[in-house]
């Protein structure tokens, strides 16, 4: 491992830590001992080790699918298997377990997983669980005399805190980097599911995924995910790098100790941003920023605090909300059955809400919306195709001898609108058939095609 680089800040910060705000400026003795971080990082780079992980994937040989080679041989080519691998990094957070955390991209899909130690060591590790909304995932290691990372709060983090980067860029072993906290509560970033990301200029690279992000006591405040350069990672690292908050992953890990999953809850609301024709319209304050409600669900959380149609949500849990993407986010972050504070903007009147979040369901038998779906499994979209801008109820799968079957509805399918009117989810679908209409009329996209289907 190279020794960390100083930067010309950082070095000033601790000289003057150091020296106290009288001796700032002046000359360092010789016996002075050189500010460095390295007694720190001696406490924390055992405590992140590498992950390798192989998966096989079978791909079809392009001769398959020549109408030519199948007319004159008349049989179908097996697909061939293919190993690849890939790598990463990892935390442990419990030296006594054996539990590890690090990127659910780093071992999806993964048939082995390997760790390797910060003292040469590599062994196997067991798979306990992941949350592909949040790119969290666990492992356990059997291995002894561990040392693990403390983790910090990071909701105490703040923009211009010292932090540094521990993991395995590349492949060429551990490497540490330092920087800044450029931003909190980062969001927006295309195809990254719910998103509440610190933001450091610390150098974060490929392989660095699932590696600890730590401030100057040594303490884990996130978990490296991702870099930034529109050129690709080939062209550099600029200084956009992203972690995952130590808060989040905490409880994240919680729930899949408990449960085995993540279990999000909803207000039960469809939702729409606030445009500026929309604030007028609702007698809102010019500069306000939130997510107008459009509907309330029946026997929801959002019915249950006091929401109506025509409210705007400005902020839940103390975090403001810019539009209605922010609030589902914000959403799929919370716990379930655990009070949330919402401000509210009803016209000029500033509300103060209470909600309870609770459980929704992500796949639901049609037969339990309505008997015209009889022999279908619908569901949520998944978060990363929702933060691709896809809308819509996937239908999961299909009895080709049902009703739903029978009238054309295919496995793959998603139905964007009912009789014409748009479904933007799992619970936009049934309250749109709670009072099923005598014709039922999908709106369905198939691939590239989209058109109408209707069950009967």
């Amino acid at each position: 491992m190279r020794p960390i680089t100083l930067t010309a800040a950082l070095f000033a910060s601790l000289l003057a830590a150091s020296l106290g705000p009288g001796l700032a400026g002046a000359a360092v003795p010789a016996t002075a001992a050189t500010p460095s971080l390295a007694p720190m990082l001696e406490n924390v780079t055992p405590a992140v080790v590498n992950i390798y992980t192989r998966q096989v994937v079978e791909v079809q040989s392009p001769l398959a699918a020549d109408p030519i080679f199948r007319h004159f041989f008349g049989m179908p080519l097996a697909p061939q298997r293919r190993e690849s691998q890939s790598l990463g990094s990892g935390v442990i957070v419990d030296a006594e377990r054996g539990h590890v955390l690090t990127n659910h991209h780093v071992v999806e899909n993964a048939t082995t997983v390997s760790v390797q130690l910060h003292d040469g060591r590599t062994v196997s590790a067991e798979f306990i669980g992941s949350d592909p909304a949040t790119d969290i995932a666990l492992i356990r290691i059997p291995v002894q005399n561990l040392r693990a990372l403390a983790l910090a709060d990071s909701e105490r983090l703040r923009v211009g805190d010292f932090v540094v980067a521990v993991g395995n860029p590349f492949g060429l072993g551990q490497t540490v980097t330092s920087g800044i906290v450029s931003a909190v509560g980062r969001s927006g970033l295309t195809g990254l599911g719910f998103q509440n990301f610190i933001q450091t200029d610390a150098s974060i690279n490929p392989g660095n995924s699932g590696g600890a992000l730590v401030n100057l006591r040594g303490e884990l405040v996130g978990i490296n995910t991702a870099s930034f350069n529109p050129r690709g990672s080939a062209a550099g690292n600029i200084g956009l790098g992203f972690a995952i908050p130590s808060n989040l992953a905490r409880e994240v890990m919680r729930q899949l100790l408990v449960y085995g999953e993540v279990r999000r809850g909803s207000l039960g609301v469809e939702l729409a941003d606030l445009m500026p024709r929309f604030a007028e319209e609702l007698g809102v304050p010019a500069n306000t920023r939130g997510a107008i409600v459009t509907r309330v669900y029946r026997n929801a959380p959002g019915e249950a605090a006091g929401l109506r149609p025509g409210d705007v949500v400005t902020a839940i849990d103390g975090r403001r909300v810019e539009n209605a993407q922010a609030l589902r986010n914000v959403e799929g972050l919370l716990p379930v059955n655990q009070p949330v504070a919402l401000s509210v903007q009803r016209g000029a009147q500033t509300l103060a809400l209470r909600a309870t979040l609770r459980e929704q369901p992500r796949q639901l038998p049609g037969t339990d919306i309505d008997p015209r779906l009889g022999g279908a499994l619908v569901g949520e979209m998944a978060a990363r195709q929702r933060e691709a801008g896809a809308r819509g109820v996937m239908v999961v799968e299909v009895d080709p001898r049902s009703r739903a079957g029978q009238a054309g509805l295919r496995a793959g399918d998603r139905i964007l609108g009912i009789n014409g009117r748009r479904v933007e989810n799992l619970n936009a679908l049934r309250a749109a058939l709670a009072s099923p209409p005598p014709r039922l009329v999908l709106t369905v996209q198939r691939g590239a095609q989209q058109g109408e289907l209707e069950l009967r």
